[in-house]
């Protein structure tokens, strides 16, 4: 290609203000997109090729679309992974979202005292909730249980030895590693035991002067079974006072109470056993068993709780008013009695009879639509709870599998992930499956709807 005609086909390239005025969305990312399509296509040009202004505009669109995917937005999950960490954990009700809408929109008593007219504690509107709930004799909430976690550390610890079992220096994901947390905390970690088997004398054994605090960690997210044996927290409990260090539990997951709502949460264990087994201090999450949105919670020992309050990690680890008043919402569900009004129990407890008629009424409305080429067959299915919670726990469930012969079950899903809700299903043995633990009864329709645009 000549000099000449390489230049005479650049010219011929539309401009960017050209392609964007051509496209929906805002401005600055439609022109973003424009820039973005008009220099592949330069690009082109340079290499031999040639192109058209719709070739232009439609790459221009598919760059735009693409950026549209990327911002936070609401999706189904079809998955059966209750709470799903990388779905947001667990959807929050109707009253919490109006506790939140509340409370953003206005100014409020975040850190006033009404009665006295003065600055009061933010962390209050929480804690006695959580105090009665709990059984605690104080409580403070921060941003995420491994904040909840390493400040606890940092305050009680820094610079002296805490003693923890190897089985339970546990990794959590997002690479949340105890031995690290310890390390950032300023405290030093002695381990005792052995992977699999620590006894009550290995704790004992390893007590010294340097001894700050005794750490036990539920393995929230893995199962150890076979050769094995472990402390129980009211052993650990009798040998921290006798020996005058506190015992620090991090439970994680945070279930309050045993819960008649979903009797699968039997043996885990639940912070009010916990504080009832005088571990000091207990760390555990607002969201994932309990429900609320992501915090992680502090309740234990007046004084104790009082001294990691007053940390200056404290005010970097602190919630703001939206997550306050959806986590005080929350705490009084379960005050009220009505914790099964929360999504997370409305799931979790749903009986089986009820999801495998909605699975029918499902796969009917979906017979009598024209899918590609869809063989539609209700399924029993098998939830978990997800979220680094009662691994290896199964919880029977209802759904719908969809197979093609011309069509995968990845492009099937592929296409459900690009409808305007986007809909997260699972595939299993080249099946489409849609398990209804995971989806609200009043989002029966809106699923039925989207699946239908999107597979016919």
């Amino acid at each position: 290609m000549s000099e000449g005609d390489l230049g005479s086909r650049l010219r011929a390239l539309p401009s960017i203000d050209r392609v964007a005025s051509r496209l929906d969305g805002p401005h600055p990312a439609a022109v973003a997109a424009a820039a973005s399509a008009v220099e592949v296509a330069r690009a082109g040009v340079h290499a031999g090729g040639s192109t058209t202004f719709d070739q232009v505009l439609e790459a221009a669109r598919e760059v735009l679309e693409h950026g549209n995917r990327k911002r936070l937005q609401r999706v189904l999950n079809a998955t059966g992974v209750i709470i799903h960490t990388n779905l947001g954990r667990v959807p929050m009700g109707k009253a919490q979202l109006d506790a939140v809408g509340e409370i953003a929109g206005a100014y409020s008593n975040l850190e006033y005292e009404l009665s006295e007219g003065r600055r009061g504690d933010r962390y209050g509107h929480a804690s006695t909730p959580l105090k009665l709930l709990t059984g605690a004799e104080a409580a403070v909430v921060v941003n995420n249980c491994a904040a909840a976690v390493l400040l606890t550390l940092t305050a009680l610890a820094s610079g002296k030895e805490v003693i923890v079992a190897r089985g339970e220096l546990i990794e959590i994901g997002g690479g949340f590693r105890i031995p690290e947390i310890l390390d950032t905390s300023g405290a030093r970690l002695v381990e005792v035991g052995t992977t699999n088997r620590t006894r009550l004398e290995d704790y004992e054994r390893a007590i010294s002067r340097e001894t700050a605090a005794l750490l036990k960690v539920h393995p929230s997210n893995y199962r150890m079974v076979g050769f094995t044996e472990s402390v129980e927290l009211s052993a650990l409990a009798k040998l921290g006072r006798a020996r005058r260090l506190p015992v620090l539990f991090d439970l994680g997951s945070g279930l309050l109470d045993d819960s008649s709502t979903a009797p699968w949460t039997r043996g885990e264990p639940t912070v009010r056993r916990a504080i009832a087994e005088q571990a000091d201090v207990v760390t555990f999450s607002g969201d994932k068993l309990l429900g609320g949105p992501q915090s992680g919670i502090v309740a234990g020992r007046a004084d104790l709780v009082a001294l990691i309050a007053r940390h200056p990690l404290m005010r970097a680890l602190r919630v703001d008013k939206m997550v306050l008043a959806a986590l005080e919402k929350t705490l009084e569900c379960y005050l009220d009695d009505l914790s099964s009004e929360l999504p997370l129990w409305r799931m979790a407890g749903a009986a089986g009879a009820e999801l495998e008629a909605r699975a029918r009424n499902l796969a009917q409305a979906l017979e009598g639509q024209p899918l590609a080429d869809c063989k539609v067959e209700v399924q029993e299915t098998r939830a978990v709870a997800g979220g680094g919670t009662l691994p290896g726990t199964e919880v029977a469930s209802w759904g719908v599998a969809l197979t093609s012969e011309t069509t995968s079950a990845a492009r099937m899903h592929a296409r459900l992930r690009r409808a305007h809700i986007p809909v997260i299903a699972r595939v299993e043995d080249d099946r489409l499956i849609i398990d209804l633990r995971t989806i609200l009864p009043e989002d029966d329709d809106l699923l039925r709807n989207l699946v239908t645009s999107a597979l016919s």
